[in-house]
């Protein structure tokens, strides 16, 4: 039997995890409401955080980061519109990795063979090169390879083979990328 009273008396967050929550809720409007082609303001803002933000990162004004100090983002990557980076576990795009337009991104779950439901924060890979498409579902403790594609729409509850793309809910190989010169 699930035990409800039990998984709201644990402890989840440190102290200091959840000072820093609070202090980013406070500074979420100057994130959100910055004007869309102020990348390098949100890469100080997510760094002020603990973010470990590359060179030419572009995350837009309307993604949700949730535990800057969780994300590491690579050179040239990019976060899109909408995106949701549910990150209380690591989460790890790699240089030019593109997070499409409201793709989640979910480092986070419960242990359901336990009674009291504990958190859970198996990290998220993201490699270099690869493309989250629009819509797609990343769970926890994926690792995407370096090239990878996950399809619109696609839920990868599996690690991805580097450069391969993959459809549908569950996500499932279709072909190999090949890179055209």
């Amino acid at each position: 039997m699930l035990d409800i009273e039990q998984n709201r008396r644990a402890r989840k967050y440190s102290s200091g995890e959840i000072i820093r929550r609070i202090l980013w809720t406070l500074a979420q409007p100057l994130f959100r409401f910055s004007p869309r082609p102020c990348f390098g303001w949100r890469r100080f803002l997510l760094r002020c955080f603990g973010a470990k933000i590359g060179r030419r990162v572009h995350v837009y004004p309307s993604a949700t980061i949730y535990f800057p100090w969780n994300l590491e983002a690579g050179d040239e990557s990019a976060i899109g519109e909408h995106a949701f980076i549910y990150n209380l576990g690591r989460v790890t795009v790699g240089a030019r990795a593109t997070i499409s337009h409201r793709a989640h991104v979910c480092a986070g779950t419960h242990d359901h063979r336990k009674p009291d439901f504990p958190l859970l924060r198996p990290p998220i890979t993201i490699g270099p090169e690869a493309w989250v498409c629009a819509d797609a579902f990343v769970g926890p403790g994926v690792i995407i390879g370096e090239g990878a594609i996950v399809g619109a729409r696609a839920v990868a509850m599996k690690d991805i083979r580097p450069w391969s793309i993959v459809i549908g809910n569950p996500a499932r190989e279709t072909k190999r990328r090949e890179i055209t010169q």
